[in-house]
Parts: C-alpha cells; sequence; structure tokens
C-alpha cells in the first residue's frame, strides 16, 4: 500500500464535549495539527441506539479521513462506547488498515488504578455509556478484583450546553447525581467523569462530592496516553502533521459553534460548516 500524506490530528465529539479532551491534548502536544469536527446538528448521541451511534460515527471518520486524517481521536465517550470496537475490528481494514482510530475509555480506566484505595470505582456518563457498560467491562478486564458503580446523569450535558453550568439548576442536578451514586456504595473513593462535558461543570461536582473522594477528568489522561501511543509507534506520529495549527468544523451553525466553543478551548475559536 502507497504512502500516505501526512495529514492532521483528528478529534471528534458529537458535540462540545470533546474540546475538553482537545484543549488538554494540545497542552500536552502543541507541535502537531488538529481538526476537530462536532456533528452538533445530531447531537446528543447520548440517548441513540447502538445502531445510530455507531453509523454516525463511521460517518465522521470517514470524513476526517477523507481530510487527510491518518489518526482520529473519538473524544466522546458514547461513540467509544458505541461504535470504537466495530470501526478497528470490522471498517478499519476495508477502509485503510494503515490509519488508526482511538477512544476515551481505555485510557481512562487504564489511570484508575493509581487513585483507589477501597477498589470501590463510581462512573458518571450519559444514559448511552451506563447503559453500554464499557467501564465496567474494562475495569473488570483491567482490574477483576474492582467493583464498579455506573450513574447516568442525563441533564449534565444539557446544562453544560445551554451555558447553565454555573446557575442553580446545576447545583440541583449535581447535588441530586451525586447524592445517587454515592448511595450505591458509601465505600466509593474514586469517580470517573465518563463524559467530556462534565469538566465544566467541575465547581459543581467538587463542592458536592464527598470529602476525600478522588474525582478523574479524562482530558490530561488522554492527552498524556496520546503522548505515549505516538512514542511508541513513530511510524505513526511521522504521519501527523506537525505546524501548531487547530481547525474547528461542525454540521451545525458555525456562528453558533464558534461562541461555544471558545467556553471550552478557553481561546477564540472560528469553525466552518460542513456536512457529512
Amino acid at each position: 500500500m502507497e504512502e500516505k500524506a501526512p495529514g492532521p490530528i483528528g478529534v471528534f465529539d458529537s458535540g462540545f464535549g470533546g474540546l475538553s479532551i482537545l484543549r488538554e491534548v494540545r497542552k500536552v502536544l502543541p507541535h502537531y495539527d488538529y481538526l476537530f469536527l462536532g456533528d452538533n446538528a445530531r447531537a446528543p448521541y447520548g440517548t441513540r441506539s447502538y445502531e445510530l451511534v455507531y453509523r454516525f460515527t463511521l460517518q465522521a471518520v470517514r470524513y476526517l479521513f477523507d481530510q487527510g486524517c491518518q489518526l482520529v481521536i473519538l473524544a466522546c465517550n458514547t461513540a467509544s462506547a458505541k461504535a470504537l470496537r466495530t470501526i478497528q475490528q470490522r471498517d478499519l481494514p476495508a477502509i485503510d488498515p494503515t490509519r488508526r482510530v482511538l477512544g476515551v475509555i481505555r485510557p481512562t480506566v487504564e489511570a484508575v488504578g493509581q487513585y483507589t484505595l477501597t477498589r470501590h470505582i463510581g462512573v458518571f456518563g450519559t444514559p448511552g455509556t451506563i447503559q453500554s457498560g464499557s467501564y465496567d467491562i474494562e475495569i473488570a478486564h483491567l482490574y477483576p478484583d474492582f467493583s464498579v458503580y455506573g450513574h447516568a446523569c442525563p441533564m449534565w450535558v444539557p446544562l453544560v450546553e445551554n451555558q447553565e453550568s454555573d446557575g442553580p439548576g446545576a447545583d440541583y442536578f449535581v447535588k441530586k447525581d451525586i447524592h445517587a451514586l454515592m448511595s450505591l456504595c458509601p465505600d466509593i473513593d474514586t469517580v470517573i467523569l465518563g463524559c467530556t462535558h462534565y469538566p465544566l461543570l467541575m465547581s459543581k461536582i467538587r463542592q458536592y462530592m464527598p470529602q476525600g473522594v478522588h474525582i478523574v477528568e479524562q482530558g490530561r489522561i488522554v492527552a498524556h496516553s496520546l503522548d505515549d501511543y505516538l512514542r511508541r509507534h513513530p511510524d505513526m506520529a511521522r504521519r501527523c502533521t506537525r505546524g501548531g495549527t487547530c481547525s474547528y468544523l461542525t454540521t451545525d451553525d458555525a456562528e453558533k459553534f464558534s461562541t461555544m466553543a471558545s467556553v471550552f478551548v478557553g481561546e477564540p475559536v472560528t469553525a466552518r460548516q460542513v456536512s457529512i
């Protein structure tokens, strides 16, 4: 197979949350080029069926491949839970076996072992992520003696995307959901934020989380995991361009996306609307 021209690292999310991953990745690996794609027109993915999430995610991956990306990060827990394995095992060999698609669940789970003392892990996620059991499966594979307690938070993403992270609604739902999770097991000492939107609620989460519980954010973990991956796969690192640039694409209104994306990445964003 002929050598493909290098391209940017693709980063995909159903909405805005993956921008929190991208922000941390760019801090750790600032010299690479990045192309972010948000499927905002069809978000949220969290309540959609496996088949739809898989189909939408595959369309996005193909689109990013068409833009020259040799490596794509699914910076979305729902897409990682419902589509990643099928894309890796069934689609990539047919599309291009030299390209790679990576997710956020595995590196998050790998990091959990360093935090917990009680071996009781809590997971906050969208209904789709929690129902998939993906965290339960991955944790059981790596840490068979750990116990996992998942709780779906269907209101947390709408709170973030409607810029209500600091409002009274956030207090009500964050407090309610933390109580519901901790009621499942008082020995939980580590909680995974299994959705990339949730870091924007961190001030409220810290406020209502019992003292001593470690909160696991994904951004830094995924960033360091990607750094490690590229060090271990220099052939792929060579296929990722290094210009320090970052471009943003959305399937929804570009102006609306740019305004909200700026909140996530902490700098002005100018996006372009595309159809996938």
